[in-house]
């Protein structure tokens, strides 16, 4: 996968105040990466441990998934336990020759995403070069005012991702996006139950799972709404985003629920 350095766009209007602030997460998300990039992601990871780490194949794995559990991310438990360079990770397990072949996205995608009304954002425990090959693939990078990815959650040397709040807060404060103004559609249940203790929209997209995992997700939905407490939508295609959302502040203080 060959690509060109990361671009910053200048001059784009942005949407008045209390106008939603889309914080859209990648992968599951805007395209079906369970399908072919999530399989190979996982295998270059446990691949990348055995060799740097010198384990078995079996035990590798078992640390991935153990990592993912407890900091969020795989980069995270090797950036803190193992003399690993993360840079040289991130850019090792997200090189694809055939990302083309690999990328599935819903049709009309572009048109669906223009259509919302407010900011939008990417927010991705991804690095960023991926983030936005992915983008330029699905044909809506410049749909996006900015990519926020793993690199960017970083703060004084320290590795962060996806639930943390300190950092969640802190991103957002630089983008100067009102925590009551974002709206967050995101396929990992877990980060969505983390966020919304900061008040913020929170939608939960379950189309592009993979049947094993959308049944353990769907655990501890509220009765006849098919969706937990702390989720305000639950939606299976992003088509459903154009139904049903008011605008920034006004529809935050209309979901169900409160602050915790």
């Amino acid at each position: 996968m060959s690509l060109s350095p990361p671009s910053r766009r200048q001059g784009r209007a942005r949407p008045r105040a209390g106008s939603p602030v889309w914080l859209f997460d990648l992968d599951n998300t805007l395209h079906h990466a369970s399908h072919a990039i999530f399989p190979a992601i996982n295998a270059a990871m446990t691949r990348y441990i055995v060799d740097a780490l010198s384990m078995a194949t079996a035990q590798a794995d078992e640390l991935r998934l153990r990592y993912v559990r407890r900091y969020g991310a795989t980069l995270l438990g090797l950036a803190r336990h193992h003399p690993i360079d993360p840079h040289d990770f991130l850019r090792s397990v997200h090189t694809f020759p055939d990302l083309p072949a690999m990328v599935r996205g819903e049709r009309g995608l572009a048109r669906l995403i223009a259509t919302l009304p407010g900011r939008k954002i990417i927010l991705t425990n991804a690095p960023e070069r991926y983030a936005r090959a992915v983008l330029a693939q699905l044909g809506i990078e410049r749909l996006f005012e900015r990519v926020i990815a793993i690199e960017h959650m970083r703060r004084r040397g320290a590795w962060h991702a996806k639930p943390d709040l300190a950092m969640l807060r802190r991103v957002l404060r630089e983008a100067r996006v009102p925590l009551g103004d974002a709206i967050l559609v995101e396929d990992t249940r877990s980060h969505l139950k983390r966020y919304r203790r900061l008040g913020i929209g929170t939608v939960w997209i379950v189309g592009h799972l993979p049947r094993a995992a959308r049944t353990q997700e769907s655990r501890g939905r509220m009765a006849g709404t098919g969706r937990p407490h702390y989720v305000d939508r639950r939606i299976r295609s992003l088509k459903s985003l154009k139904r049903g959302h008011g605008a920034g502040r006004k529809w935050n203080r209309s979901k169900s629920g409160t602050r915790n």
